[in-house]
């Protein structure tokens, strides 16, 4: 039997604002966005071949990034090919850097930044 195979992938972040996130993600991270809705409640941003969803959480909802339940854990990771060159990138656009360039013990370059929710996102390049 054939088997199909995976090409993208895109997390989906609940967040408090869709506008002010994707143009978080356009600004300072350097990806374009696609907005529905009117208002916005949903968006589609990407950089390269990888993408990540916005979703407008309802208003009352209580946003809790990953992190906040797991110690040091992301809600979406991205492989790059030269993360320093991605760091001081965003260094420059005004990201919000959680935790600067660093050798993680499982053999990968990393940093991440937060969102405007707090949601982690990290980016790392494999060093093996």
């Amino acid at each position: 039997m054939a088997k199909g195979k995976l090409v993208e992938q895109a997390p989906v972040l609940l967040v408090r604002d869709v506008v002010e996130s994707a143009a978080y993600w356009r600004d300072c991270l350097g990806f374009k966005e696609r907005l529905w809705g009117d208002p916005p409640g949903f968006a589609i941003c990407w950089r390269d071949a990888c993408f990540v969803m916005l979703s407008q959480a309802p208003e009352d909802h209580e946003i809790v990034p990953n992190c906040k339940i797991v110690d040091k854990m992301w809600n979406a990771y991205f492989w790059v090919d030269d993360a320093r060159a991605i760091y001081a990138e965003f260094q420059a656009s005004g990201a919000r850097i959680d935790y600067s360039l660093y050798e993680a013990p499982y053999g990968v370059l990393e940093f991440g930044i937060q969102d405007l929710d707090g949601h982690d996102i990290a980016f790392g390049q494999d060093l093996q």
